[in-house]
């Protein structure tokens, strides 16, 4: 059984990339720089090159492939769907796919695809904590709009979760609800990385025009920031309810943002 992973590199993707790989499957990892992935990924993947946004340019990446995982990102209204009927005329058996928030037209070509089918909805990742790292390291200060709770889910538990679907039995057709095992507002994950680093870190609350600004600031256009500025203006309860799928999937707890800021530390 060979997997391709898109998305590789990226925040989830190598995580599903090392979870398949320490259960023993061949996976095939698709990015735009194999040389630059080669040194990011565990031993064992083969790189490909190509992004799943030009789903024309893939065939040889599809090229015997069983499984697939996909991450949506900006631009896959059109792609998404183009991969998926390609991936379909290639052979592929199953498909994991990481939603972009909301179910698209990628999701919809997945869920009608005719091949078994699992689609991963994270809501707020605990590695979002990692934008706050030039503050940090330079004012001792994390700015965010709201101080809402947010049961942040651990990238790894993801990529276990999607490892699990490409390979087990039991998850054909299934929506999943991915989050972490506690809802912690913004000030008490600062307090959490606060401790961890062993110094005092301030948390300031910036209005949300401030915020949007700030991301198109970073290159995120006007309608996305507003976007992702409004959908933490008011999360929905899905992301503010730990829910165990994780634990009840993975058959172990979810792991903590404590436990993130563990082994993410140094990078602080």
């Amino acid at each position: 059984m060979t997997i391709l992973v898109t998305g590789a590199t990226g925040n989830t993707g190598r995580h599903v990339v090392a979870e398949l790989l320490r259960e023993g499957y061949s996976v095939r990892a698709l990015t735009r720089d194999p040389q630059r992935a080669a040194a990011l990924l565990p031993v064992g993947a083969e790189m490909v090159a190509g992004t799943h946004t030009q789903p024309g340019t893939l065939d040889t990446a599809l090229d015997g492939v069983t499984g697939l995982h996909i991450t949506v990102t900006a631009g896959m209204a059109e792609a998404g769907p183009e991969l998926v009927r390609r991936a379909v005329a290639a052979g592929v058996e199953r498909i994991t796919i990481l939603w972009g928030g909301y179910v698209g037209p990628a999701e919809t070509a997945v869920a009608e695809s005719g091949v078994a089918w699992t689609r991963l909805e994270p809501q707020e990742f605990m590695s979002n904590a990692l934008t706050w790292r030039e503050s940090i390291r330079a004012e001792g200060r994390v700015r965010e709009p709201f101080d809402l709770p947010s049961a942040v889910v651990h990238e790894g538990d993801l990529g276990a979760v999607a490892a699990l679907a490409l390979t087990g039995e039991g998850h054909a057709g299934r929506a999943y609800n991915l989050n972490g095992p506690a809802a912690l507002t913004t000030s008490a994950r600062v307090d959490i990385l606060s401790t961890a680093l062993g110094r005092e870190i301030a948390f300031e609350q910036i209005g949300g025009e401030a915020a949007i600004a700030r991301l198109v600031g970073e290159g995120v256009s006007r309608g996305d920031a507003e976007y992702v500025v409004g959908w933490h203006s008011d999360p929905p309860a899905a992301a503010q309810i730990p829910d165990g799928t994780v634990e009840r999937l993975l058959g172990r707890p979810a792991r903590t943002f404590a436990d993130w800021v563990t082994e993410h530390k140094d990078l602080f």
